[in-house]
């Protein structure tokens, strides 16, 4: 095969300097070796790449021809080289990362494409998950990172970084009974007694128990099956500010009004990782860039 590495980065020093004397200096080598080069490629090839009649060798319309494609192979080569030293310093293949839904509307996307143009050759999956799921898969190896509110306890398997807090509210439709007759007179004693539509796994266990207030619960595996079912009339929810704000100022939720406390459950927002699986260098940059944004 004419073409090698080597090779192609002559090729293209002579291109850009111009002469061959130029290109040696740039790649810090003698004239005579950048002339070789050339020459030996040439005879692999059986064309003629530069005109050498004149005092600097010029190119032909062959090495215009070839040019394109050289600067194309030359690009993947760097990034072929760029990946096999971030793999030798520890960047993991892939970054699963999981999120519970109700913290989808908190800017991680940023840091992502932050960390994409750091890292262009590490994959990213994101995975949307009830909170006790996304933990779950964090334990089970299948995500490196779980970005989840605060746990109730703490777990010794479990490290994690703190990034700021997303307030949640108790809202339901205008045309729920209870919004009608009771709106400016409930407590959340009386929430005990209304359906609550949660977003949670199939079982009871890993459930925060400040989310899980009604004797009857219905659930989802998304904020926005949540917010459709509470749409449709069905219960009430604490659902994210920044996703019902714009639905409460336009009529189509209402707040839920206490009479005795907050309507508001504000909750620290983690990142969290295991501690005996070691953290390659996208997950340990994702955790600074999230931190840095918070």
């Amino acid at each position: 095969m004419a073409f090698n590495s080597d090779n192609v980065r002559v090729f293209l020093a002579v291109l850009d300097t111009g002469s061959f004397s130029a290109a040696a200096r740039t790649l810090g080598r003698v004239p005579s070796a950048v002339s070789m080069t050339i020459a030996q490629l040439e005879a692999e090839l059986d064309l003629l790449l530069f005109d050498r009649r004149t005092r600097e060798p010029r190119p032909t319309d062959v090495a215009r021809a070839l040019e394109p494609q050289a600067r194309q192979l030359a690009s993947q080569l760097r990034q072929l080289q760029a990946h096999a030293q971030e793999l030798h310093l520890g960047l993991e293949k892939r970054l699963t990362l999981a999120i519970a839904p109700e913290l989808l509307s908190v800017p991680w996307s940023q840091p992502l494409a932050m960390l994409a143009q750091e890292f262009p050759s590490l994959d990213v999956e994101v995975l949307s998950a009830p909170q006790a799921a996304a933990l779950r898969m964090l334990h089970a190896g299948e995500a490196q990172l779980a970005l989840v509110f605060e746990r109730p306890g703490t777990d010794e398997r479990e490290s994690f970084q703190e990034l700021g807090h997303e307030v949640l509210v108790a809202v339901m439709s205008p045309e729920h009974p209870e919004a009608r007759t009771r709106q400016d007179r409930l407590s959340l004693k009386d929430l005990l007694d209304i359906r609550q539509i949660a977003v949670a796994s199939r079982d009871a266990h890993g459930a925060d128990p400040r989310l899980m207030v009604a004797r009857q619960i219905w659930r989802t595996d998304s904020h926005l099956a949540t917010l459709s079912l509470v749409q449709a009339g069905l219960g009430w929810a604490y659902l994210p500010q920044r996703l019902v704000e714009p639905l409460v100022a336009s009529g189509q939720l209402v707040e839920i009004r206490f009479g005795n406390m907050s309507n508001q459950l504000r909750l620290w927002v983690d990142v969290v990782w295991q501690n005996d699986q070691p953290l390659g260098l996208g997950a340990k940059r994702f955790i600074e860039l999230m931190r840095q944004a918070a």
